[in-house]
């Protein structure tokens, strides 16, 4: 039985006080464990210090406590569970800190404009039409020769690339080669001449064919000669099945807009000249009589006196002291001719 407080305790500590902070142990437990823990050291203290009442009712009222806190408290965690009150302090935010003001982002630039396909223009009349379509049009030699850009109207375009200025103009940059060449395969790249076909022992009507075909050469930079120093060339036309000894440039050689070609070309009669670097000059056919007429061509082979053009030999002068310069007193205007 407890005994009555003693005169002068105050109210908080009067027996119902003191059953009041037992039960509030489980309400506070409720809460917060450590809030119970709190609670029931509290309760523990009130009960055992200066209190009234016997040994077992402080004892039942400890043990009551004790059981009334751990009926409310949860459950412990099993093994790789975290732990409740940790998984609630996890569970409350940090406070984020101050955020950095993100600078503003650059406007994507639009994309490049859409023009016309000028490649394949003369440079002269795709820079018209380009700035007609209101761009700013720029130029540059788009092969790897480095040539600068000189009469447009010679120039051919290949590559176009288009853009935009900081102030919004639309612009369009041209790549381009001289007139006749052959596009490179990428701007800035060399330009794929087509090479000297192998020509030997053609004739010269296919070989003038195959040299026009490579669309590099005009045909007035075309030219047909002979391949001996002592031979000529029959009229235009007589010359067609003459044969290819040499060209220039060589087999393989490359072949551009500014080249002239050159085939030696000589009768099927007779065989091609052996090449001889250190001849330094060209090879002649046989002239036995050594009057210019190679002995092909010659019917007078062993008459130095009589030639192709002079077939009743040569005029003799060698009596003739006339120089008043008449068709018949002097050889200056008639020389190798049958009439003098």
């Amino acid at each position: 039985m407890s005994r009555p407080p003693a005169p002068g305790t105050p109210r908080w500590l009067s027996t119902p006080a003191r059953v009041g902070y037992v039960l509030a142990v489980p309400l506070l437990g409720l809460l917060n464990q450590y809030l119970g823990f709190l609670a029931l050291i509290a309760a523990i203290v009130l009960v055992w210090k200066d209190s009234p009442w016997q040994k077992a009712a402080k004892v039942a009222a400890t043990i009551a406590a004790m059981a009334l806190l751990g009926a409310v408290l949860p459950d412990p965690p099993e093994d790789g569970e975290p732990d409740p009150v940790a998984r609630t302090q996890t569970a409350i935010p940090a406070p984020s800190p101050t955020p950095t003001p993100t600078p503003s982002r650059e406007r994507p630039s639009p994309p490049p404009p859409a023009p016309a396909d000028y490649r394949g223009l003369p440079l002269d009349e795709a820079r018209e039409k380009a700035e007609a379509a209101g761009f700013g049009v720029d130029e540059h030699n788009a092969s790897d020769d480095g040539k600068s850009i000189m009469m447009r109207m010679n120039w051919t375009v290949c590559f176009q690339k288009t853009g935009w200025t900081s102030s919004g103009t639309k612009t369009i940059d041209f790549g381009a080669v001289k007139t006749g060449a052959p596009c490179p395969e990428t701007d800035g790249a060399a330009v794929p001449w087509p090479r000297m076909p192998d020509l030997a022992w053609k004739t010269w009507k296919t070989a003038r064919a195959r040299i026009l075909a490579l669309d590099v050469v005009p045909e007035h930079h075309l030219r047909a000669d002979t391949a001996y120093g002592n031979d000529w060339l029959p009229d235009e036309g007589e010359y067609e099945d003459w044969r290819v000894c040499a060209t220039d440039p060589a087999k393989g050689g490359d072949v551009t807009v500014d080249t002239w070609v050159t085939v030696g070309l000589t009768d099927p009669a007779n065989g091609c000249p052996e090449p001889d670097s250190d001849r330094g000059h060209a090879v002649d056919l046989p002239d036995r009589d050594d009057d210019g007429d190679p002995d092909y061509r010659d019917p007078y082979p062993d008459d130095p006196d009589r030639t192709t053009t002079t077939p009743n030999g040569l005029p003799d002068h060698s009596d003739d002291d006339s120089s008043d310069g008449d068709s018949h007193g002097g050889d200056w205007n008639c020389p190798r001719t049958r009439w003098c």
